[in-house]
């Protein structure tokens, strides 16, 4: 009797171990190319600079005002692709911080202005 439970149990356990020799899969290794590993670190390095930049506060507020859920916008930052997310990216980093770009373009125009009167092409300035 003890040698028949024995018996079924080794066949069992052997059973067991047979059956799942088939599910383990094989491990595969490749090399991974230089360019795809500067266009995987390019791309984390963007998804860095936007979540940051959504990450603020005033952002942040801004969203909830316009009646933009964070999850959402999570849900579709995931969503983007590799393109799409450098083309944010480099918007983001262009932007401008504190809106300084109105006194460039004023100071542009004046020294425009100043250049021009000085070759006498306009006569703005009255001269006295």
């Amino acid at each position: 009797m003890r040698i028949e439970r024995f018996r079924r149990g080794c066949v069992a356990l052997l059973s067991v171990s047979l059956v799942s020799l088939g599910l383990q899969a094989p491990a595969a290794a490749g090399v991974v190319g230089t360019a795809d590993a500067i266009a995987l670190a390019r791309q984390q390095n963007d998804l860095v600079v936007v979540r940051d930049a959504l990450a603020r506060a005033d952002v942040r507020d801004q969203m909830l005002t316009l009646g933009v859920d964070p999850a959402e916008v999570e849900g579709r930052l995931g969503a983007l692709t590799a393109p799409e997310l450098a083309t944010l990216a480099g918007n983001i980093r262009e932007a401008p911080a504190g809106g300084d770009s109105a006194l460039a373009i004023i100071g542009a125009v004046f020294l425009v202005l100043l250049i021009l009167e000085l070759t006498g092409t306009i006569d703005i300035f009255k001269k006295t």
